[in-house]
């Protein structure tokens, strides 16, 4: 695909988000027609994550999307980082849950639920834990397999993170934890937006531009766009999406400090490692 090739589309540009509270109070300012690209017209596209890295991957790659920071490295050829609007943990992240205590070693050789192949939870978790069986799934079934015995564990993303004691299950560790510690207190960057290398410099810079004031202005306007995100939340209460929407859309969501930076690098080096050969 060459800018040339895009030009003529480029009317419109399409912006994907998974269906959680974080993307939607993002991508609340574009929803609420408070933001837009002049000359050109937004289409939401909605995914869950797993989706959109396989979406980002394919024949016909969004303008925009949100996908896996685990996904984007693998395909740095065809996407750059928009660098706002990320999801970023500082010493939380996805949790490990099982329906009974367990030291982490004890994992070694179990089955361990994941939501995804490409997602960065994969990927930490591959780095972090003891090498361990991988059951991917849809992130919506994690909770209920490790309830019911399908596997022996599970990795949650999005609200699981919150819930997941409602299930009577019991934390094992929070990954981002696990990441600080070994990494010198680095955050962890999980989702990340980005912008196809093809189009236009200047409209990569609108993009960017836009795409940080719809965060700026979900932020200004929280109570509405967390009103707005409760459609996303599977049911969640307000507070309670209140609380996830905090966790991961703040300052780090607003730009890419030089710690964000060392650890996407950590993070490349660990998929190149295992990518190697």
């Amino acid at each position: 695909m060459t800018q040339s090739d895009t030009s003529a589309e480029n009317a419109v540009i399409r912006i994907g988000h998974s269906p959680d509270p974080d993307d939607a109070f993002m991508f609340y300012g574009f929803a609420s027609g408070q933001v837009t690209i002049p000359g050109h017209r937004i289409e939401h596209v909605l995914h869950d994550i797993q989706s959109l890295n396989e979406l980002a991957g394919g024949d016909d790659p969004l303008e925009v999307t949100a996908i896996s920071l685990h996904a984007f490295l693998g395909m740095e050829d065809r996407y750059e980082l928009l660098e706002v609007g990320t999801s970023v943990g500082r010493r939380y992240g996805p949790r490990l849950v099982a329906t009974r205590m367990l030291n982490l070693h004890e994992l070694a050789g179990k089955r361990v639920a994941l939501p995804g192949t490409r997602t960065t939870a994969t990927l930490v978790a591959r780095g972090l834990l003891p090498r361990f069986e991988e059951v991917h799934m849809d992130f919506t079934r994690i909770m209920d397999a490790v309830a019911e015995g399908e596997v022996d564990a599970g990795v949650l993303i999005h609200e699981g993170q919150l819930t997941y004691n409602e299930s009577g299950l019991v934390l094992l560790a929070d990954l981002g934890v696990l990441f600080a510690d070994r990494h010198h207190g680095l955050p962890l960057p999980l989702g990340v937006n980005c912008v196809r290398r093809d189009l236009a410099a200047d409209l990569k810079r609108e993009i960017a531009a836009a795409y940080r004031r719809s965060v700026e202005v979900a932020l200004k306007e929280r109570a509405a766009a967390v009103e707005y995100s409760l459609a996303y939340g599977r049911g969640l209460s307000h507070e309670m999406a209140d609380r996830f929407v905090g966790m991961y859309v703040n300052e780090d969501s607003l730009a890419f400090h030089d710690e964000l930076r060392d650890a996407v690098a950590v993070l490349r080096d660990e998929y190149y490692a295992a990518h190697a050969g």
